[in-house]
């Protein structure tokens, strides 16, 4: 099994950053990837970003391409989202999930329970 737990949301004014973290526990040598993802009320969640485990590969969706940087430390089993020149379109809850090894590339096994991210002024 694989536990994830965000931390860092807040309320932000726009213009302004964050930096959510995901620490990850449990069998994380089983750990492919892990993505980031958001979700605004009444909508649908989305895809944010996803970094491999191995760092290797990094993609971004087209919003967030140059605000948002994804990284991770090995040593602290943890992945980072450092969110600037924040939107209040960037206003949502927002997760960060594992895809084990072997498994589709898409296929997120493994949540955590969200922070929450308001951009208000």
């Amino acid at each position: 099994q694989i536990q994830l737990v965000e931390s860092g949301g807040g309320l932000v004014q726009p213009g302004g950053s964050l930096r959510l973290s995901c620490v990850a526990s449990g069998r994380t040598s089983n750990i492919y990837s892990v993505g980031w993802f958001r979700q605004a009320p009444g909508k649908d969640r989305d895809f944010v970003a996803r970094i491999t485990w191995s760092g290797a590969l990094i993609n971004y969706s087209d919003s967030v391409k140059g605000r948002f940087t994804i990284s991770r430390d090995d040593a602290r089993n943890t992945v980072y989202l450092q969110m600037n020149s924040l939107k209040p379109d960037d206003t949502a809850n927002y997760y960060c999930a594992a895809v084990r090894r072997f498994r589709p590339v898409d296929a997120y096994d493994y949540w955590g329970q969200g922070t929450q991210v308001t951009v208000s002024s």
